[in-house]
């Protein structure tokens, strides 16, 4: 299963000369304010216009996000809404006019909307439910209506519905009562694409005819694999998805709907993430998680030559997205001393047009770190693959203190990507290691399966034995380092400071779980069709399960904890509530241990306000100098 992520959403002065491999070029390195690092600019998303002359996006320009519309042709950018208390998405223009359909939810609980932006500004709630969760899944092939999903009628299901973009009058076309998860609907309406979480490791995939509304299993009955629907081929004649049935990585396969037969189309040595067709099928997408880097491919559909793209090498393209003539292509790009940048791709020149520069222009990217793949043996010889950011200025003779990074899930991973706050804090000399401990998602199923029911056990000590790693860096001092995650990485520095206290010196714990029991129980109605796969894997709080569970919690435990510890915490997160933070504050506090609370009473799980990421990240700096770089 691993769908939970919990979370989870840099310069000292000279190098020191000598012979060590360690020890570089002396150059000046400058050292930027979190200010600086968050007046970069972030765009997410490309929708074209029907004419194919802008590009919607979402950007966090004003402080938090709005609606935009990119000139394709020049370097201009209308501002389409202006809102200051919730962060706007944008999902789509209309096919034929440039209304706008966006999403948002209130204040971060995650009830998600879709709200209709019309020519004059004006906006509309068009999914208005009090409790409603909606998701935008596709236009309707004729452009006359398009397709979501809902849990308007019932909070533990998503049901599928049609609304016309005339009245903007829904339709119930689906009614979900078996947890299953609707993933695409084929262009002539009658077939619905649907997955059904069994365990883990284990999905099943269903193909529903709305016409004579009967079901049928399409994956082999009973097999333990991964099936995940991903779209009707153009001629509704196919199904594509992915799966790891028969191999350690998913790849991209298609089922022939009249015979059931299936074919592998894709296949690497790394997971296949998603695909997709344009929409006249011409063109194939695939996207690749590649050692943790995103890798596109692109290809013609009709004989699987690729793609000629030549003019993006050295861009590190992470997603394409089609305009409607299929003759320009929106590109997004990043690295990880870069935020993403948007261009737009033409196809029939091959030339390139860039549309966004997000770096904050006071930044020198050559001042910022790129993320290494490294990799580590831990207790039990498991090699554990990690992003490790190097300081500029750390070398034998200046050696730095060091953050073991988690990231959220359980399932999720630590990418090479930008992070203004992993940038930020390597730029203030702080080197960072980017634990993949066991469990973490893209480095085969088998690996993905090691944390099973062994959750701040076995992946706590791939944590822990990253210290030993970094003991053979002759840069690294290994006498101050600190533990740092968001989430369920929240939950490893709790339970590092809670099980292993000698380890770690600091423990910064953002959004973090501390009370397994709690967090389980009261997951929120809408995650019911991976409730069961959840449990399956992190234990059931209504079984005997609960006895390991509350072994494993820190909220009881926290008598252990006698380091420092920083906790942030949003008071509207509907997956780690607020008095998980607030009980393992004072817990700690008892142990006259010294505690600093950031608390957000405009956040969820996870932060949506430039100005509160300023405030949460530039205090963990301020935290962190006070009592782990003590000596500089």
């Amino acid at each position: 299963m691993k769908k939970l992520i919990l979370f989870l959403t840099v310069p000292l002065m000279i190098w020191s000369c000598g012979s060590d491999k360690s020890k570089m070029e002396q150059r000046d390195v400058k050292q930027y304010s979190i200010e600086q690092f968050y007046q970069n600019t972030n765009y997410i998303g490309g929708s074209f216009s029907p004419d194919e002359s802008k590009l919607l996006v979402s950007s966090n320009a004003s402080g938090i996000y709005n609606l935009y519309a990119l000139q394709i042709g020049g370097d201009g950018i209308d501002t389409l809404t202006q809102n200051e208390k919730e962060s706007y998405y944008a999902i789509s223009y209309f096919p034929s006019d440039e209304r706008v359909l966006f999403t948002a939810d209130q204040g971060g609980n995650e009830l998600n909307h879709i709200y209709l932006l019309d020519l004059d500004g004006s906006i509309r709630d068009l999914t208005p439910g009090e409790k409603e969760k909606a998701s935008f899944m596709k236009w309707s092939d004729d452009k006359k209506t398009f397709f979501y999903i809902s849990n308007l009628r019932d909070p533990r299901y998503f049901d599928l519905y049609e609304m016309d973009i005339e009245n903007f009058d829904a339709t119930l076309i689906y009614e979900n009562n078996d947890a299953f998860n609707p993933s695409d609907i084929s262009n002539d309406k009658r077939y619905l694409a649907l997955a059904k979480t069994i365990l883990r490791d284990q999905s099943e995939m269903y193909l529903y005819d709305l016409k004579e509304k009967n079901m049928r299993l399409l994956s082999p009955e009973g097999e333990k694999a991964s099936y995940r629907p991903l779209e009707f081929s153009h001629d509704n004649e196919k199904l594509y998805f992915t799966t790891d049935a028969g191999s350690e990585f998913n790849y991209l396969s298609a089922v022939d709907l009249a015979s059931g037969e299936m074919e592998k189309v894709f296949s690497t040595d790394w997971d296949v993430v998603y695909a997709f067709h344009s929409e006249s099928g011409q063109y194939r997408v695939v996207l690749v998680n590649e050692d943790a880097q995103s890798k596109i491919h692109l290809f013609n559909s009709a004989d699987g030559s690729k793609v000629d793209m030549k003019a993006l090498d050295g861009l590190g393209v992470t997603a394409i997205n089609f305009s409607p003539s299929e003759k320009q292509v929106q590109v997004t790009a990043a690295d990880s001393r870069s935020p993403s940048d948007l261009y737009v791709y033409h196809l029939e020149s091959k030339t390139k047009t860039p549309l966004t520069n997000s770096l904050n222009p006071d930044i020198d990217k050559d001042d910022l770190v790129e993320g290494q793949v490294v990799r580590y043996a831990s207790f039990d010889g498991l090699e554990i693959p990690s992003i490790l950011y190097k300081p500029h200025q750390a070398t034998a003779d200046n050696k730095v203190p060091v953050l073991v990074w988690v990231h959220g899930g359980p399932g999720g991973q630590t990418r090479v990507s930008y992070s203004p706050l992993i940038q930020y804090l390597v730029n203030h000399g702080y080197a960072i290691i980017g634990v993949n401990n066991r469990g973490s998602s893209g480095y085969g199923k088998t690996f993905y399966a090691l944390d099973d029911k062994r959750h701040g056990e076995d992946d706590l000590q791939d944590c822990v034995l990253a210290k030993e790693y970094l003991a053979t860096l002759d840069w690294a001092d290994t006498s101050r380092v600190g533990i740092i995650g968001g989430s369920y990485g929240g939950y490893m520095v709790m339970a590092a400071l809670a099980f292993e206290p000698e380890v770690f010196d600091v423990g910064v714990n953002i959004f973090g779980v501390t009370n397994w029991l709690r967090t389980l129980k009261s997951i929120p109605a809408w995650w019911e069709s991976e409730r069961i796969a959840l449990y399956n894997e992190l234990g059931d709080p209504f079984s005997e399960d609960s006895i390991r569970l509350h072994k494993i919690s820190p909220l009881f435990h926290t008598q252990n904890v006698t380091k420092p510890l920083m906790v942030l915490q949003g008071a509207n997160d509907p997956r780690v509530l607020q008095v998980e933070s607030d009980e393992i504050v004072e817990g700690v506090r008892a142990n006259n241990v010294p505690v600093e609370y950031v608390l957000f009473p405009d956040e969820g799980h996870g932060f949506r306000k430039k100005e509160n990421e300023i405030k949460g990240y530039g205090q963990i700096k301020t935290f962190l100098d006070q009592y782990l770089k003590w000596g500089d």
